[in-house]
């Protein structure tokens, strides 16, 4: 009986929620990467360089990180449905703004704000999803979601570029266009939250009373046998204290510099071979098919092993190669080769790291060190972009930049393999403990 209604209750909540976050993230992707397709003509419409391009496109997450942790501490008092609702709404409001931009200043600020509207957002939602979803099915369900970013950019690269081919209407440019027609199902979405979400397993009517009751005990149970294990850490303060936390937010940092490189620089580095904008576009979203598939069965595969370390590893070494092998290329044959290792890397990698804070955080130490490790490790979509921008301006390619972006992945594999020993040691003097 107990098999037959698990399968029941995975197969109900894969259903019910997996869908619907993904169809948010989609949203959200789009509306912070569709800057790299609009920066086609609005670099020159508004006079914006390399660098200037590259530092605006990342001051999104210098806002979001600032406002990352209070906004999932919020999430966590009052519910996932509402403060969903009201950070979806708002970077939907603030994406259309950017139609209006006039110069360097107000794209500044217009990105730095987005990065503040939409803080809460990712993290928030791998915080419900680990309150939902059992832990061997945590992978899983969190690579499903993030499958809608390569997602985005496959389905939103080309149509970003159609976009692009757009006649002025109503006196507005084709990168005007893009920011406003792209802008409005976020708005319209924040709305479907407040109906579609529910908040936690206990206020789904969805679910059959046994099924209710099934989950709750079932995420009792594991949350009390993490409760038992030797450093685990519920608190908000402690969470920010932990050195596993600071550790995965610089193993989440490579990946991130990886992600906002290919959202931000693909479509340029592309175009320099002389494509239009529609091309451009369908070049762009062929590698991500392709991660979306690779992510789905690396986290499949580690949630059936229950493993994580190499999991993250060999992906983050994949991209770092990528990213070498892209600064090497000469033909446009070799640049889309590079970008499939690249984002089929850099893709895998991300479900099972995001499996390893549920490991040995709970409750509001969850909701902060989940938002601790997205706000730091996100910073390397500030420094990924901004590289690659400054250092085109110094030396006219992107190969220099490429290299610095793989550099960082490396150090994300190899701070995976410390932090692996160093939780075996810990767990191995802790047993000595109890044992004496």
């Amino acid at each position: 009986m107990i098999p037959e209604l698990e399968s029941r209750v995975s197969r109900k909540l894969m259903l019910r929620i997996i869908p619907f976050v993904m169809l948010l993230y989609f949203v959200s992707f789009l509306d912070r990467v569709n800057v790299g397709f609009a920066a086609l003509s609005m670099n020159k419409a508004i006079g914006l360089s390399p660098t200037a391009f590259g530092f605006g496109g990342g001051l999104f997450f210098v806002g979001y990180f600032l406002f990352e942790v209070p906004s999932n501490l919020i999430l966590h008092k009052v519910g996932a449905r509402r403060w969903i609702a009201r950070v979806i709404v708002s970077w939907g409001v603030v994406s259309l703004a950017s139609a209006f931009v006039v110069g360097p200043n107000s794209f500044y600020a217009l990105r730095f704000i987005l990065g503040v509207a939409e803080a809460g957002f990712f993290p928030g939602i791998i915080l419900y999803l680990s309150l939902w979803f059992p832990l061997r099915q945590r992978a899983v369900a969190a690579a499903w979601f993030m499958a809608a970013a390569p997602i985005s950019t496959a389905i939103g690269s080309p149509l970003s570029g159609a976009i692009m081919k757009l006649h002025p209407i109503a006196g507005f440019a084709d990168w005007q266009m893009l920011y406003i027609l792209e802008a409005v199902p976020a708005i319209i979405l924040g709305f479907v939250v407040l109906k579609y979400l529910t908040d936690t397993p206990s206020k789904a009517h969805w679910l059959q009373p046994e099924e209710r009751e099934w989950l709750i005990a079932k995420l009792k149970v594991e949350a009390g046998a993490r409760q038992s294990n030797a450093g685990h850490t519920s608190g908000s303060l402690g969470a920010l204290r932990d050195p596993r936390v600071l550790a995965l937010a610089l193993i989440y940092f490579g990946t991130s510099a990886g992600l906002y490189t290919l959202g931000l620089w693909a479509p340029l580095i592309i175009r320099q071979y002389g494509f239009g904008p529609f091309e451009t576009g369908l070049l762009a979203g062929v590698p991500s098919i392709l991660a979306v598939v690779a992510m789905i069965l690396w986290a499949k595969h580690s949630d059936r092993t229950e493993e994580r370390t190499w999991h993250v590893v060999i992906p983050c070494v994949l991209a770092c190669l990528g990213f070498v092998f892209a600064g090497s290329a000469t033909t446009v044959l070799m640049i889309i080769a590079a970008l499939v290792i690249v984002n089929i890397g850099i893709s895998a990698a991300k479900a099972p790291l995001w499996a390893m804070p549920s490991m040995f955080l709970s409750g509001a130490g969850a909701a902060a060190g989940i938002a601790m490790i997205n706000s730091i490790g996100n910073l390397g979509g500030f420094v990924g972009p901004f590289a690659i921008g400054w250092l085109k301006n110094v030396t006219g390619g992107y190969s220099a930049g490429l290299y610095v972006v793989g550099a960082t992945l490396a150090v994300s594999a190899v701070m995976t393999l410390m932090l692996s020993r160093q939780s075996k040691q810990s767990a191995i003097a802790a047993s000595e403990r109890h044992g004496h």
